[in-house]
């Protein structure tokens, strides 16, 4: 689930916003090699996992009142830094107003439904939970996790080599409620220092998997994709910005231009009407009260 920067080099330069100077890390994705590079994604779901939640969503809405059409989820950021790093909250607010566009369908495709209401923004300066989220994520989580399985917690730091952020499940949210949450990397918000990642574009990625989408390239060229009838299967992710690909013998050219796939974000614009009503069904399965959240871990 978690999206990733391509290869990158050593010869960095570039600051994060004005007022914000970063020094080049190894790993940091300031500037972009040609090869491709990825690394295990954390909490990347299997093919049998991915079956398994769409049996039991299935299972769940047989029968059950069609889900709201519109909805509002309540948004708590948690900055973390090292007393040195960390965006500014005009940053934070422009990311929340790029989540709000881009589910909006403001960039292209059709409006989800879905919008963002921000509750607040809590700094907290750790720096071994900043360089290291994953690694310290159940303390992290356990002191600083605000609200219920309907309570969207964004925790911004800075993520290792090529992970620009990962997020868990809404069907995870009754094994592991302190676990539920997103996590992306600081230099991706709008004006961040990732080159071709710095539209705010991660965030929007990753809070889809939230929502409970999966990857549009979710099991290649085999059923049953990513679960949502109007994304084609999509046999690998796409890298860049390509005019066109199409990878699987199945109808319809490869969804490049959609937020649940790589591209570079200049690339991404959309999610679909089908990947807009499974936020609502999940929504409505999972979040909606924790009595929802009972099966599967």
């Amino acid at each position: 689930m978690a999206r990733r920067a391509t290869a990158v080099t050593l010869v960095c330069l570039l600051a994060a916003w004005p007022a914000v100077a970063v020094q080049a890390e190894p790993g940091s994705g300031c500037r972009v090699a040609a090869r491709t590079s990825r690394l295990p994604e954390p909490y990347a779901p299997t093919p049998g996992q991915v079956t398994d939640a769409l049996a039991d969503l299935a299972e769940r809405m047989e029968g059950a009142p069609a889900p709201a059409a519109k909805l509002t989820v309540p948004l708590w950021v948690h900055v973390l830094t090292d007393g040195r790093r960390r965006p500014p909250d005009a940053a934070i607010k422009e990311q929340v107003a790029t989540l709000n566009a881009a589910y909006g369908g403001q960039y292209g495709g059709p409006d989800t439904g879905v919008r963002f209401e921000l509750k607040g923004i809590a700094v907290k300066q750790q720096a071994d939970w900043f360089v290291d989220p994953l690694l310290h994520e159940r303390q992290m989580k356990g002191e600083l996790r605000k609200g219920g399985p309907e309570t969207l917690n964004l925790y911004i730091a800075q993520l290792s080599e090529l992970v620009l952020g990962y997020s868990t499940y809404p069907h995870w949210y009754r094994g592991a409620p302190i676990n539920d949450g997103v996590v992306i990397d600081w230099r991706s918000l709008p004006g961040g220092s990732l080159r071709n990642f710095d539209r705010g574009y991660t965030g929007v990625h990753e809070i889809g998997h939230w929502l409970g989408l999966f990857h549009t390239f979710e099991n290649g060229c085999e059923a049953p994709g990513d679960g949502v009838d109007d994304t084609p299967y999509e046999a690998t992710p796409t890298e860049g910005c390509p005019a066109a690909k199409d990878t699987c013998r199945a109808p319809g050219t490869d969804p490049i231009h959609n937020f649940m796939d790589y591209a570079h974000d200049r690339c991404m614009q959309e999610f679909t009407a089908g990947q807009g009503a499974r936020m609502h069904e999940m929504w409505a399965a999972y979040r909606s009260s924790p009595e929802m959240s009972d099966r599967l871990p």
